[in-house]
């Protein structure tokens, strides 16, 4: 079986060579972005692996239909950037629901850790022989509220991490977990109690800028914001505007509304177009990570190896078990 494999990195080769080689699976690898300009690389696939910021429109189904593919494999857990209904009849669509809610949540608290402590700023000092630790007082997680929007595999994992730092657990989530150990409440509550709320859900209409200048206006002052999932959870405008008026105390983002054509990229030599983006970079209170935070040793493996069992059981006429 024949994949075209988009958006590739160096990272994804080794894993996906080893397993393809073990089932048969032969990938043609494209460091481009799957779009309508790109779709036709895909001639002569059976398949496509398609990543986060790939672009599986109605324009591509059709073509894709139109070349002959007939498995679209996400290798992500996430699928917004697939339009699910369209491509539903035409062509199988499959992804992989669990890779490592570990990488994700210990990112999260890594990016947290980061901030409140400002470990970044003190790293960057003593690098050129600066003790001092004015500016660099942060505070205790211990006793603090954390506010967990989603607690799937993810979400329950950072709930976990939270309480072993002694914090205070409160989720939301429309389908609560039973016998999480996590005390469930309204959104509006758990942003006006919370003092670090994390974000570890899909983005769906329901999802779509969770974070807006409204819901702003009901954050508890000086929270520090966490969105490891999805970037349009979060307005950025309004992201930075709230902290722009100290509403918000700090942020910690993996993912940025607007990320697709910058993320997973070197723009060191070059000027950023988006001011947004530019702007939340140059706060002294916000981290960016691009898109970091399933990057382990661990989720490569666990994504390559569910990836080619899903485009194996394709090619065999079998359910895998993860379609959409």
């Amino acid at each position: 079986m024949k994949t075209a494999f988009f958006d590739v990195k160096p990272y994804d080769i080794p894993s996906f060579e080893k397993y393809g080689n073990q089932h048969g699976i032969t990938f043609k690898f494209y460091e481009t972005k799957l779009d309508e300009d790109t779709v036709y690389l895909a001639r002569e696939c059976d398949g496509v692996c398609v990543f986060v910021n790939d672009t599986v429109d109605k324009a591509v189904i059709d073509r894709l239909c139109e070349l002959g593919v007939g498995v679209i494999a996400l290798r992500c857990s996430g699928y917004n950037n697939v339009d699910i209904e369209y491509a539903r009849g035409k062509l199988t669509v499959v992804r992989v629901p669990a890779y490592s809610p570990y990488a994700v949540a210990e990112h999260a608290m890594a990016l947290l850790l980061t901030s409140v402590r400002r470990v970044h700023k003190a790293y960057i000092r003593t690098r050129d022989f600066n003790f001092s630790l004015n500016g660099l007082t942060g505070f205790d997680l211990h006793g603090k509220t954390a506010g967990i929007v989603g607690t799937g595999k993810i979400g329950r994992v950072f709930a976990d991490i939270c309480k072993g730092f002694g914090m205070n657990v409160i989720g939301y989530d429309k389908f609560p977990a039973e016998n999480s150990g996590i005390e469930y409440v309204s959104l509006d509550e758990l942003y006006q109690r919370s003092d670090i709320i994390s974000f570890h859900c899909p983005l769906t209409e329901e999802t779509y800028h969770m974070i807006s200048a409204e819901s702003v206006e009901r954050l508890k002052k000086g929270v520090v914001i966490i969105n490891t999932s999805r970037g349009a959870l979060i307005d950025a405008e309004a992201l930075l505007e709230g902290i722009k008026s100290r509403k918000i105390g700090a942020a910690c983002l993996d993912v940025y509304e607007e990320e697709a054509d910058v993320f997973f990229n070197d723009f060191s030599g070059h000027i950023i177009d988006d001011d947004i983006l530019a702007r939340l970079i140059s706060m002294p209170n916000v981290i960016v990570t691009s898109h970091q935070a399933f990057l382990t040793e661990e989720a490569l493996n666990n994504i390559a190896e569910t990836t080619v069992k899903n485009l194996t059981a394709f090619s065999k006429g079998e359910k895998s078990g993860n379609e959409l």
